[in-house]
């Protein structure tokens, strides 16, 4: 079970899209990437910091409900074959918790 944002790997994205990435580093290559940028956009997107130096800071691994962002977000761009997220056609879950946790402002 994964408990951290940064304890997941391509492997887990893996596990979750159900996807055989044995013998295939392209692929394996495609989920890191589908992975940081996942990460890269809740950060962005609520302005928590994906690591700080100081143990103490509010991380995206102080909230245990990002580990299904990250995975459904790198879910839509696996299944879309895309390196961006579309903020206009963003899942409701994924909207939801982002906006529970969101740190900046838009205006």
């Amino acid at each position: 079970m994964i408990e951290k944002v940064s304890k997941i790997t391509y492997i887990e994205v893996a596990n979750y899209l159900k996807v055989d990435i044995r013998n295939d580093i392209l692929l394996q290559e495609e989920l890191n990437t589908y992975l940081k940028v996942a990460k890269n956009y809740i950060s962005n997107y609520t302005g928590i910091p994906e690591t700080s130096e100081n143990k103490d800071d509010e991380t995206l691994d102080t909230y245990s409900d990002f580990i299904i962002v990250v995975l459904i977000l790198c879910q839509d761009m696996y299944d879309n074959r895309s390196m961006y997220v579309e903020s206009k056609n963003i899942n409701n879950v994924i909207q939801t918790i982002l906006d529970m946790h969101r740190r900046v402002n838009l205006g």
